[in-house]
């Protein structure tokens, strides 16, 4: 074991101990403490920030941050997800319009070019704070007279189902680790180029019939994914990126995932 990661292994031990907001002691003291220099300590914290271990405040010092959100690969919606986890969750809805579905949402909606869809944006909180941004699309003609103060008010699967009849019951499902460009950084209060993970997903309804495409940014800073295990068939697979939903050409892998009702997505 480096330095470094003995370093790192102590102040993780060190925030088990302490409370979030907790201030952990300096850089001098913690090169003392461990016996190592202080850039030894400088990267190993330096590493922790990054994966949202910790938070520095200019001027104050670093503290015990928030732990994360453990997003688990299952098909409930963000609202009851936060509800379950005793969260109060929220949306703000950016933008709300329709447009023709044009070539690539025509075939990911598995509708017509001219197709009339709504186009929501949202921005996803939980207990106030910003956790992702969400663009949602889906034929008009599923959801006539949707408002933006619909997307606001609680769960979209649920109004899906209680006012427009339409039940979700699986989905294919993509996850990448990509990073925050200016718009999204402004809106999740992140710096530039801020860890991320961008989700992609197209969900149907029991009969068969695409409802919608979504494509959201998590904060890396903020969520961890998580899914079980078992035997049979693997309901999780490696693709390389741009070879299912999205066209991103980022030279990486992507995670994807399909479900049905037993086996679900988020």
């Amino acid at each position: 074991m480096t330095k470094q990661s003995e370093a790192r292994t102590r102040v993780l031990d060190l925030i088990e101990r302490l409370g979030v907001g907790d201030a952990i002691p300096s850089e001098r003291q913690l090169s003392t403490d461990f016996g190592v220099s202080r850039l030894t300590v400088r990267a190993a914290l330096d590493e922790l920030v990054r994966e949202g271990h910790l938070v520095r405040r200019r001027g104050a010092g670093t503290f015990v941050s928030e732990p994360k959100i453990a997003q688990e690969l299952t098909m409930t919606s963000f609202t009851d997800d936060m509800r379950q986890r005793g969260l109060v969750p929220g949306s703000r809805t950016l933008e709300l319009g329709v447009v023709s579905a044009g070539a690539r949402l025509g075939r990911l909606l598995h509708v017509s070019p001219s197709e009339p869809v709504v186009v929501a944006k949202r921005l996803r909180l939980a207990d106030r704070e910003t956790m992702a941004i969400e663009e949602l699309h889906v034929r008009e003609s599923l959801v006539p007279g949707l408002t933006a103060r619909d997307l606001e008010d609680g769960s979209f699967y649920d109004l899906l189902q209680n006012r427009f009849g339409i039940t979700i019951v699986g989905g294919v499902q993509t996850v990448e680790p990509t990073v925050t460009n200016d718009e999204e950084s402004s809106l999740l209060g992140v710096p530039l180029h801020s860890p991320a993970f961008q989700f992609e997903r197209i969900t149907r309804s029991g009969g068969g019939e695409i409802v919608e495409y979504v494509r959201s940014i998590y904060r890396g800073d903020r969520y961890r994914l998580v899914t079980e295990l078992g035997g049979g068939s693997p309901a999780v697979a490696l693709q390389p990126a741009g070879s299912a939903l999205g066209e991103s050409g980022l030279d990486n892998w992507r995670l994807d995932m399909s479900g049905s009702a037993s086996g679900q997505v988020v």
